[in-house]
């Protein structure tokens, strides 16, 4: 199978170079990194240590079995224009916040399946990626369901000794994916601390109230999701991935703009209820947008 991952950031970057390893794999990401993986492959360290050599460039190849979205949310319509002139047989988006599926299914002509990746990872330089925390990938079609490419999608994954679980129930595992962004993204960056300092400690009480608000509003929208279930899952990630530097805290040091407004805001736009520990954060990382981004 074919794969290009499709955002060779920190997670598409360690997501593409495990399944390197028994796949043929193209990572689409920006220079310097794809070129020093073209140039002198690619490392991956940590919690795993192995070199792979993928493709690497910066466009989307004209074809591929399988395309692995993992860009900023933000960048979902623009990839997917980019998609429709690839020849594809299926796509998979692993990305934060919640519309990405339908957003790629509006321009390419293929299955389009959801996920969720819990893996942790750092890009450390161009060419060096961090695992900093085992997790899984969940896949399914994002209306739930059955799925032959699906299937075969996971069992690829799992030979690729990605852990890897197809479900039936995707629409209830986005919303569970969204209270743990929500509990650990905008918490993590604001307080610029790892994934590992929320397990207790003054700021744990404010990730579970921001997943506690999540499984209400998605109870508001049809979705089984208690509060125990989202907090429990929360602090599991947590506890996974304690090294991990979240991919918000990331953005927010890397002075890029953030994906606040596809997760803690998301909740805040679609509740019917007030949620005053999202629309907080929400507020609080908009304000460091608004003086270190739009201000420039």
């Amino acid at each position: 199978m074919h794969i290009a991952v499709v955002g060779a950031g920190s997670l598409g970057t360690l997501l593409g170079g495990m399944l390197a390893r028994d796949l043929e794999v193209t990572l689409v990401g920006r220079e310097p990194h794809v070129g020093a993986v073209r140039e002198g492959g690619l490392s991956v360290v940590g919690v795993e240590a192995f070199d792979v050599s993928p493709a690497a460039r910066t466009d989307i190849p004209e074809s591929a079995e399988l395309a692995v979205v993992a860009v900023k949310s933000g960048d979902t319509a623009a990839v997917a224009s980019q998609l429709s002139g690839c020849a594809l047989e299926a796509c998979l988006s692993v990305q934060n916040g919640m519309g990405n599926e339908a957003t790629l299914a509006e321009h390419v002509d293929c299955p389009v399946l959801a996920g969720t990746c819990t893996y942790g990872a750092r890009l450390e330089r161009a060419g060096r990626v961090a695992f900093t925390g085992r997790g899984e990938v969940v896949l399914g079609p994002p209306d739930g369901g059955t799925s032959d490419v699906a299937d075969r999608v996971g069992v690829a994954f799992d030979a690729a000794g990605v852990e890897t679980t197809v479900v039936t129930d995707m629409p209830t595992r986005l919303w569970e994916k969204l209270a743990v962004n929500a509990a650990v993204n905008a918490v993590t960056a604001l307080a610029r601390v790892e994934n590992g300092a929320l397990a207790d400690g003054p700021a744990a009480e404010v990730a579970a109230a921001a997943a506690r608000e999540t499984a209400r509003v998605a109870r508001e929208r049809g979705v089984d999701l208690s509060d125990e279930r989202a907090v429990s899952l929360a602090r599991q990630v947590i506890r996974d991935t304690a090294a991990n530097r979240s991919s918000m805290l990331q953005d927010i040091e890397a002075g890029q703009p953030t994906e606040i407004d596809v997760i803690n805001g998301y909740v805040v736009t679609v509740a019917e209820t007030p949620v005053p520990v999202n629309e907080t954060l929400t507020r609080l990382v908009r304000a460091w947008e608004q003086g270190n981004i739009d201000g420039e």
